[in-house]
């Protein structure tokens, strides 16, 4: 579990997945691997036409056909290689000295599987090659690998911007309170403000939690901010992120509260789509 690993293929938001990627990289102090993962549910064979095809042809026609498909696998995979020697350009610009490519063939979500052990911190776009339409603002991977992936992800907008400040919805869940110790000693965010909101009733119980997790980060060097508004989660943390001005939101993916509901919930989506800041999700 040592590497930053970003998702990289041939959407326009792969630029800025490996722009944070590269951030991360140099912020953690950890190798940077870029990954291509060829989908063949994109590059579907041919259908079976040989039941179409008179006999005088048909052997010749097969041939053709499968020559076709040879051309396509090979065409796909020189596009993905294509993307990674991009991406590298851009990553060493970015100041990586030697990221590391790799390429696979299948389901992204099982890759990602195989290989989470090595990750660290994956980062994605939240659009994918085949969700670049206006009618598609999440990516189809997306929520499965959120579902399926016990590592933090990081999820990029369109367009980088190194993080100044960071929010975390803060809910105090056992997957809160250690995203707060994860939070407290990661390099990844060192010297940066950090805003918790709790998102619920203002009692004194809530501020006991509020001030305990502050204790904690404050012992990691962070200047820290503490808020409870009430109201509902997505639009009281879109509201509050604008009204501070803050680029980066931090919530856990599971835990036992309405923040919980709303992430894996089927809700999932409004949220990716309507977040236009980068987006860490805790495991």
């Amino acid at each position: 579990m040592s590497q930053v690993m970003a998702c990289i293929d041939g959407s326009l938001s792969s630029p800025a997945v490996c722009d944070y990627a590269a951030w991360a990289s140099l912020r953690l102090g950890a190798p940077l691997t870029l990954l291509h993962v060829l989908d063949h549910k994109q590059y579907p064979p041919l259908s079976n036409l040989s039941g179409n095809i008179a006999l005088g042809s048909r052997e010749q026609l097969l041939q053709e056909l499968a020559e076709l498909d040879q051309q396509r696998s090979t065409l796909a995979l020189e596009q993905g290689r294509l993307a990674l020697e991009a991406a590298k350009q851009r990553a060493q610009r970015d100041g990586v000295s030697n990221p590391q490519l790799r390429q696979r063939h299948g389901d992204l979500v099982t890759c990602l599987g195989e290989l989470e052990q090595d990750i660290r911190l994956l980062v994605i776009g939240r659009q994918g090659e085949t969700s670049d339409a206006v009618s598609q603002l999440v990516g189809s991977h997306l929520e499965s690998v959120i579902r399926t992936l016990h590592r933090p992800i990081l999820v990029t907008p369109g367009q980088f911007h190194p993080p100044r400040s960071l929010m975390l919805a803060f809910d105090g869940s056992p997957t809160c309170h250690k995203g707060i110790d994860m939070l407290a000693a990661s390099p990844l965010f060192k010297g940066l403000p950090i805003h918790v909101l709790m998102v619920g009733a203002d009692t004194d119980p809530a501020w006991e939690q509020l001030k305990e997790a502050e204790q904690r980060l404050v012992k990691g060097g962070h200047e820290v901010q503490l808020a409870i508004r009430a109201g509902e989660v997505e639009p009281t943390l879109h509201a509050y992120q604008l009204e501070q001005g803050i680029d980066l939101l931090v919530m856990g993916a599971y835990g036992h509260s309405r923040i919980r509901q709303f992430l894996v919930g089927s809700t999932t989506s409004h949220l990716l789509r309507t977040s236009t800041s980068p987006l860490l999700i805790l495991r």
